[in-house]
């Protein structure tokens, strides 16, 4: 008896804290936004607008090297309540569809719409009415979805088309689109380990599925394995709705 593929949808907002900033306050959009840490303290960037991303500056680094990089950037505090209360309201978007609902954190989750509440046969049509209703309902906010068979690969496709964008994978196109992902866009595989893998002469999907799993598993430990796996759209991980 074979098992069905599961329908799992990714759902990530885009520069969620700059873009709540921006809503409440139009007179910053189209600006070098960073929220965070004020130059001058040991802060560091929260989350920055797209236009801020353009000099260099991300989330993680210090306020004073994203000052160095963005002299003309717009630094603001974060507002953890506002953000907190429009997560809750995409949460609740997300609750008419499914209960099986994993947060990462406030601004993405993955969403299990396998057996949905609206008997929606197609995952990507669920994936765009959300993201439709996002943006309707919380005043302009975009979110950025992806939608395969995994979390693995679900995770992989939102980010494949940032921002306010929407990736499919279906299970007969997963092969080649991981063979042609550079190995720096692989969920899980960081700026270190990506130079590593480079320097090893893995550049992509395809090269890595020529590396065995014992070789991995030599380099990486237990992480060798999952890196064995997700070369070939292998994740068997369920969402699990009670993480918070």
């Amino acid at each position: 008896m074979s098992v069905p593929v599961r329908k799992i949808i990714h759902v990530d907002m885009d520069a969620f804290y700059a873009s709540v900033e921006i809503r409440d306050n139009p007179a910053l959009r189209g600006k070098p936004v960073i929220v965070g840490g004020m130059p001058g303290t040991r802060g560091v960037v929260c989350t920055c607008s797209y236009e801020a991303r353009k000099y260099g500056v991300h989330s993680a680094m210090s306020a004073n090297k994203a000052y160095e990089l963005c002299p003309c950037g717009i630094f603001i505090h974060p507002r953890r309540e506002a953000y907190t209360q429009v997560s809750k309201q995409i949460r609740r978007i997300f609750q008419d569809y499914t209960d099986l609902i994993e947060p990462l954190s406030l601004d993405e989750a993955y969403l299990d719409v396998t057996v949905n509440k609206k008997s929606i046969p197609y995952a990507s049509r669920i994936a765009r009415e959300i993201r439709t209703r996002i943006f309707r309902e919380t005043g302009g906010l975009t979110a950025s979805a992806g939608v395969s068979y995994n979390k693995f690969l679900a995770k992989t496709a939102s980010d494949y088309h940032k921002p306010d964008g929407m990736t499919v994978i279906l299970p007969r196109q997963a092969d080649a689109f991981l063979g042609r992902l550079p190995i720096g866009k692989f969920y899980g595989i960081g700026k270190v380990t990506e130079k590593f893998f480079i320097s090893m002469g893995i550049r992509n999907g395809s090269d890595l599925r020529k590396v065995s799993r014992k070789d991995l598993v030599q380099y990486f430990g237990k992480t060798g394995d999952f890196y064995y796996d997700i070369a070939r759209g292998i994740d068997l991980r369920e969402v699990c709705p009670h993480r918070e």
